[in-house]
């Protein structure tokens, strides 16, 4: 069970209105739409789950997990092993920069909110979201199950999100993909905590390829 205290903190890092930019990336979700690959509310669905299936749950949670783990014992090293890992998962500049930048605006948010741990991270480029969301989750009190859900289910509002701006879909379009994609992230969450370092990673090769075009769009609203 997550403690009142615990569960407002958590609400506090997977909130939208957490200052650190997230609403400006899309993750390759605009390029897919501007290749027209992503144009119906079925599309998007299986954009965004196949996102979930080879990125996020066997990628991002159980490196997350790890990191998790790493900032429980204080183990430095591991921290850094880890975060320098989930860098080297994003294939592009874009997403590439997206982690890092992200990374680094919550490293700032967290040492003025007293987190000092996070001043180490302020300019490195191996800083991560992840990594800089889960010191916060340990040093906040937030369970790890709870914490894995809660990076999961920002991340998928905030794909939802960029698929309301761009197809674009309706608001009740986007609240029942929302319902439809949730229904999914507690497997997957225990899936990403079952996996063993052999049986991490992946790739999403569409994802990729997007990415590296959206780099050179000629307009675009979101920075990947």
């Amino acid at each position: 069970m997550v403690n009142d205290l615990a569960l407002l903190r958590l609400l506090q890092l997977v909130s939208p209105g957490l200052p650190i930019g997230l609403y400006s990336y899309s993750q390759g979700m605009e390029g897919a739409v501007e290749e027209k690959l992503v144009t119906t509310t079925d599309q998007v669905y299986e954009w965004i789950e196949g996102l979930l299936e080879q990125g996020m749950a066997q990628i991002d949670l159980p490196i997350l997990s790890r990191l998790f783990d790493a900032w429980s014992l204080n183990d430095q090293a591991a921290v850094a092993y880890w975060s320098a890992t989930l860098m080297a998962y994003r294939e592009t500049f874009e997403l590439r920069a997206e982690d890092r930048q992200a990374g680094q605006a919550l490293a700032r948010l967290l040492v003025e909110l007293g987190l000092e741990d996070a001043a180490f991270w302020l300019r490195r480029s191996d800083a991560t979201l992840a990594n800089l969301y889960t010191l916060a989750a340990v040093r906040w009190g937030v369970p790890k199950q709870q914490a894995m859900l809660g990076y999961v289910w920002s991340w998928l509002e905030n794909q939802v999100l960029c698929a309301v701006k761009l197809v674009p879909l309706g608001q009740v379009a986007g609240q029942r993909l929302l319902m439809a994609l949730a229904e999914q992230l507690p497997a997957q969450v225990e899936r990403a905590e079952s996996l063993t370092d052999e049986a991490m990673g992946g790739s999403a090769f569409g994802l990729a390829l997007l990415s590296s075009r959206h780099e050179m769009q000629y307009s675009r609203l979101f920075r990947s």
